[in-house]
């Protein structure tokens, strides 16, 4: 059972170091891609399966992990994740208080060039938060890896 934690948690670093890297690249380039988001949630999910996981392996004692740090560095990623979400959901507000818009509908009423600005903004900002995420992730999972 142990082997299988191992490789899942590689598997779930590679892919989370991916994500992490492309959304970087994303970011430092001001590029918007609609491919992206359904890669981080797959990216989230992996790392909820990675959890369950670990649970599945602490509760069959015989083949228990040594290290409970192990478990730990599984967890986290899904707590990363929560936390990164809802960062992502209050960069949209900051961008428009940073711009001094009340609210989504104020950027409505300003000419076309201005509003691509500000939504490009927030998508950027986004952008750049979960990528954040995915790379403190791909090192938590590649932590677990040395506790196995």
């Amino acid at each position: 059972m142990t082997e299988v934690a191992l490789i899942t948690a590689y598997a779930v670093g590679v892919l989370n170091a991916l994500v992490g890297l492309w959304g970087a690249w994303l970011w430092w380039y001001v590029k918007a891609s609609r491919v992206y988001w359904p890669v981080v949630r797959a990216a989230q999910v992996a790392c909820i399966v990675q959890a369950v996981l670990a649970g599945v392996v602490y509760v069959a004692a015989r083949d228990r992990v040594d290290d409970d740090l192990y478990y730990l560095y599984a967890a986290l990623p899904v707590f990363v994740g929560f936390v990164a979400e809802q960062f992502r959901i209050l960069s949209a507000q900051s961008v428009l208080d940073a711009r001094g818009f009340e609210d989504a509908q104020a950027v409505g009423l300003r000419p076309e060039a201005e509003q691509q600005s500000v939504v490009l903004a927030i998508v950027r900002r986004e952008t750049g938060i979960m990528a954040l995420a995915c790379l403190v992730i791909a090192f938590l999972c590649w932590r677990a890896t040395i506790t196995l």
